[in-house]
């Protein structure tokens, strides 16, 4: 699939060196090319939402674009730093979280997202972090163990990460996955604000979201 999509920025044309800017990347999986040529870039304050079908490459998109993955081609540009293969820089500036909760069942709602925190870098203190679960509804939950916890519950443990976090660029992997409508409105307040503050999304779903976000689909797979 050769792709440039028409959401571009001065990043991409030499101009401001803010943001976000993807330069001619390919990706092959199992001798099928999921993406070739693909250059798209996102301003401060600006989100794209990646559409296309299962198997079309959404993931594998973010998690170059997060450094877990390495393109065959191309380069990642973040704030005028090129970033070619991950590294320590890469995951200081952006946040990933995928499609799976990536919590651990012993731990309660509180644990989950303390650790999640640390592993973002970040001391906030307790109570902050209560108040950051109660704001997603999870009060009462929150010294539940993540295993007694409903889906929608646990992907609610993402959002109160989300509400604390300080990262400029959040890549998100189906972030609505199992919430409700509540939910849902929830994290849509917090990717708005998150854009009016100056920072950058890149969001992979399937579902209809109310923001004001350039659109990149990859395509049917085959």
């Amino acid at each position: 699939m050769q792709a440039q999509t028409a959401f571009e920025s001065s990043a991409a044309s030499g101009g401001s060196a803010t943001g976000l800017a993807v330069r001619g990347l390919a990706l092959e999986r199992g001798g099928r090319a999921l993406f070739t040529g693909l250059s798209f870039s996102v301003a401060p304050g600006n989100g794209l939402v990646l559409r296309g079908a299962n198997g079309s490459g959404k993931t594998s998109l973010l998690r170059i674009l997060a450094g877990l993955t390495r393109a065959d081609a191309g380069e990642v540009v973040w704030n005028g730093k090129a970033w070619r293969g991950g590294g320590g820089d890469q995951r200081a500036g952006g946040l990933y979280i995928g499609h799976a909760n990536a919590l651990k069942d012993e731990l309660t709602a509180a644990e989950n997202l303390a650790e999640a925190l640390a592993f973002d870098g970040l001391k906030i203190d307790d109570e902050v972090q209560e108040l950051a679960l109660e704001q997603m509804g999870l009060r009462s939950r929150r010294q539940v163990p993540a295993r007694r916890l409903s889906q929608g519950q646990k992907r609610r443990i993402g959002l109160a990460r989300l509400s604390l976090s300080a990262k400029p660029l959040w890549l998100l992997d189906e972030p609505t996955n199992a919430l409700d409508t509540e939910g849902v409105a929830i994290f849509t307040r917090l990717v708005q604000q998150h854009l009016a503050d100056g920072g950058v999304t890149c969001i992979a779903t399937h579902v209809p979201l109310d923001l004001s976000a350039g659109e990149l689909n990859l395509g049917e797979a085959p």
